[in-house]
């Protein structure tokens, strides 16, 4: 048996985006170094709509999106300024702050357009909570990919099934899209002591368990786990080493130290923080009894 629990994630809105969330729940506050797992659902928006998070901050963590349809656009503090299409990472590293907006493109706003894909976080390991803020873009055909058997292994970020990424993770990661046709099986092999599956679209097996879609399975430590498809599938495999020490979440901040927290609140709620260049809108500090 290699599940040791099943997360049925809660649904959430996001800037006009619905988004599926297993992590963090009760059951689970983080698989290796990811504390936060956004299912960014299929969604059509028509002409003069679509996803807009205004001006908000961070520390203590990464974010990666990764989209399978549609486009956003990233711009940050630092000046960063990307527009992330399908297959592209967009990978933003907070430290000691960082402000960032993400929105769709204005003339796919015009046009109307789809929305599909990941975005996650990740704990920053505690000597690097305090570092200064950094921000990387990948295109898509500079991660790793190997297709074999039937089943294609593109590796988003950290190393695993003899793949090494290039985007700058901080810790021991595994973060990886398979996808499966019908009939075809892959061995995801102990290399990482934390792991966990998402089953994005289609039906697979791990072992003789069938897997239900749309719910974050974490693997049992130590294990070997086999997944096997009767239909072409598509799965998110994440994990990594655990976490050097438990982390606080508080609205978009993650720490080890709850002192951190505070003064990053602390510090949004005066404005003392950096702003995004070109951007007035803002999200204001939510109130205290509204924390995680």
């Amino acid at each position: 048996m290699a599940i040791a629990s099943v997360i049925t994630p809660r649904q959430e809105s996001v800037g006009g985006q619905p988004i599926l969330r297993p992590l963090p729940s009760a059951q689970c506050r983080s698989v290796g170094p990811f504390v936060f797992f956004d299912y960014i659902l299929p969604h059509d928006y028509p002409p003069g709509q679509g996803m807009n998070i205004h001006q908000h901050p961070h520390i203590g963590l990464s974010t990666l999106t990764y989209l399978f349809e549609g486009e956003l656009l990233h711009k940050d503090s630092l000046g960063s300024e990307e527009r992330v299409a399908p297959g592209q990472v967009s990978w933003m590293t907070a430290g000691n702050g960082i402000a960032h907006i993400e929105r769709t493109p204005d003339d796919l706003l015009q046009a109307g357009s789809r929305l599909h894909g990941l975005q996650v976080w990740l704990a920053m390991p505690k000597p690097k909570e305090q570092d200064d803020p950094t921000y990387y873009y990948f295109e898509a055909d500079e991660l790793p990919s190997h297709e074999e058997g039937g089943v294609r292994i593109t590796l988003v970020a950290g190393h695993g099934f003899r793949q090494i990424s290039p985007v700058p993770v901080l810790s021991p990661t595994l973060y990886a899209i398979v996808e499966m046709t019908a009939g075809s099986s892959l061995l995801i092999p102990d290399e990482h002591s934390q792991r966990a599956v998402f089953l994005l679209e289609g039906e697979a097996y791990l072992g003789a368990d069938p897997l239900q879609a749309r719910t974050l399975v974490v693997l049992e430590e130590g294990v070997e786990a086999s997944l096997s498809t009767t239909s072409s599938a598509r799965l998110a495999v994440i994990g990594g080493a655990p976490l050097d020490g438990p982390r606080r979440m508080n609205w978009n901040f993650v720490a080890s130290d709850p002192a951190l927290i505070e003064q990053a609140r602390a510090r949004w709620a005066v404005g003392d923080w950096p702003e995004v260049p070109g951007e007035a809108g803002r999200i204001e500090l939510p109130s205290p009894s509204r924390r995680d």
